[in-house]
């Protein structure tokens, strides 16, 4: 039952900046490491990056110096900040969790996905 609830998509031209939210809700006892995901049209989806429970982060190269992930643990949510935009960052923008549940079962969760367009 726990759910990871995302926000923050939109429109934006190339050159701007868009920071996506990422906030789990329900009950667990921790989350693990969270990642971002995006897919555009006619593609596969692809990873963005990682950020580990003590804020370790890795990036994709197409993303590295214009993304940055972060996390605040208190809320239980994760951001993925966006500069630079580029019309082919246009995609689904999806995040993921490992959760540690309240029966110490290890799942993995799925936000619903996000839709960055980046256009002029």
């Amino acid at each position: 039952q726990v759910q990871l609830v995302e926000s923050g998509g939109g429109l934006v031209q190339p050159g701007g900046s868009l920071r996506l939210s990422c906030a789990a809700s329900g009950r667990m006892l921790n989350i693990n490491a969270m990642g971002w995901y995006r897919q555009a049209p006619g593609k596969e989806r692809e990873l963005v990056g990682t950020i580990t429970s003590g804020g370790v982060t890795n990036y994709a190269d197409s993303v590295k110096g214009r993304f940055t992930i972060s996390r605040d643990n208190a809320k239980n949510t994760a951001y993925l900040q966006m500069n630079a935009l580029k019309p082919e960052d246009t995609a689904v923008y999806y995040c993921n969790a490992n959760i540690l549940d309240l029966w110490y079962r290890n799942l993995e969760v799925w936000g619903q996905g996000t839709l960055v367009t980046v256009s002029s």
